[in-house]
C-alpha cells in the first residue's frame, strides 16, 4: 500500500491539496502580487510539495487562471439575481459589493491586477479577466435594459468603466472611492432611464 506523501513540514496531503493550493496563491496573490509570488513560497504556504502542485496545476499559468475563476464564478449573481431589488437597485448595488468586506479598503480588482503583471494577451488569465469584464458589462446592459433604459449597452459600459475606475482609484489613493462612484452612477442611470427623475439619485444617495 502506498504512503500518502508528506508536504513541506511533515503533514500529510490528502483530497485538500489543491483547495489548499488555491487558498495559498488568492492570499500571496492578492498581498503581494503574482509575479513577485513564486512557486516555492506557495507550496511552502499551502504545505504541499511542487511535485503535489504541478500535479493539480502543470503550471503557474494554470494555477493564476483558475485563482482568478474562484474570484466570482456566477458574475455578481449576488446582486444581479436578486429579486427583492428593482432592476435599478440591482444596477446601484453593484457599487456596494466592493465596500461590504472585512478589509478596511478593498485591493485593486484581481482581474485588473493580473492584466497589468502579465502582459501577454493570450495568457489563461489575460483571457479569462477579459472574458469576465466582458460578461460583467454584459450583465449590467442586461440589468439595465431591465430597467427600461434608452441605450442598456452603454449604460452599461459607462457603469464597468466606473467600477474598474472606483477600484483603481481606491488602491492609487488608499481611500475609499466606491461612494462617489455610486452617486455619480445614480445620476447616469436616472438620465438614461425615461422619465426618472434625474435629481432622485443623489437625493437618495446624500441621504444614504
Amino acid at each position: 500500500m502506498t504512503k500518502p506523501e508528506k508536504g513541506p513540514q511533515g503533514r500529510r496531503r490528502g483530497r485538500g491539496a489543491r483547495e489548499r493550493i488555491l487558498s495559498a496563491s488568492q492570499q500571496l496573490f492578492r498581498a503581494q502580487g503574482i509575479n513577485s509570488t513564486g512557486m516555492d513560497q506557495l507550496c511552502a504556504v499551502a504545505q504541499v510539495s511542487k511535485r503535489t502542485a504541478y500535479q493539480h496545476f502543470p503550471s503557474k499559468d494554470d494555477l493564476v487562471a483558475e485563482y482568478l475563476r474562484r474570484f466570482d464564478p456566477e458574475i455578481m449573481a449576488s446582486v444581479f439575481d436578486r429579486t427583492d431589488l428593482t432592476p435599478r437597485e440591482r444596477l446601484l448595488a453593484v457599487f456596494q459589493v466592493p465596500t461590504s468586506g472585512t478589509d478596511e479598503l478593498t485591493p485593486l480588482c484581481p482581474y485588473i491586477a493580473a492584466s497589468v503583471e502579465i502582459h501577454d494577451p493570450q495568457h489563461p488569465a489575460s483571457q479569462y479577466a477579459r472574458g469576465y469584464k466582458l460578461a460583467l458589462a454584459a450583465r449590467l446592459a442586461a440589468t439595465a435594459r431591465e430597467a427600461g433604459a434608452t441605450h442598456p449597452e452603454q449604460l452599461g459600459e459607462q457603469l464597468a468603466l466606473l467600477l474598474d475606475g472606483a477600484s483603481a482609484r481606491t488602491r492609487v489613493l488608499n481611500a475609499e472611492s466606491f461612494p462617489t462612484a455610486a452617486a455619480i452612477a445614480a445620476v447616469l442611470i436616472d438620465n438614461a432611464l425615461p422619465g426618472t427623475d434625474p435629481g432622485r439619485g443623489n437625493e437618495k444617495s446624500a441621504a444614504e
